[in-house]
């Protein structure tokens, strides 16, 4: 699997009328626990099913697509976060160290 880097607000329009499975990561490149979980997310990342895109942000670089994202899909901004959005809508929330693929792969195959 690889990341599809998030670097526009147009890409959040697609995320949000897409149907189907996508995930947005949000990375701060300055944080230690951020690279952790990552690290951790890409380890057990296999689990996830491949037609599901995945979208990686650095909130650093991009602060103003994270916070487009809060307000699209109405989640209080974390980082390091992940967001599992189904046909537009935000089923699953997660950071820190609850950020898990294996519950993502779960959420997608219920």
């Amino acid at each position: 699997m690889n990341w599809v880097n998030l670097t526009s607000v147009e890409q959040l329009e697609e995320i949000k009328n897409a149907s189907g499975y996508s995930l947005i990561f949000k990375h701060s490149t300055r944080c230690s626990i951020s690279l952790m979980a990552k690290k951790n997310f890409e380890f057990d990342w296999d689990v996830i099913p491949s037609d599901t895109k995945l979208f990686f942000l650095d909130l650093i670089s991009y602060r103003d697509i994270s916070n487009q994202i809060a307000e699209i899909f109405q989640v209080a901004h974390q980082s390091p976060q992940i967001l599992l959005i189904k046909d537009g809508e935000c089923v699953l929330e997660a950071s820190h160290s609850d950020i898990s693929a294996e519950e993502v792969a779960e959420v997608i195959a219920a």
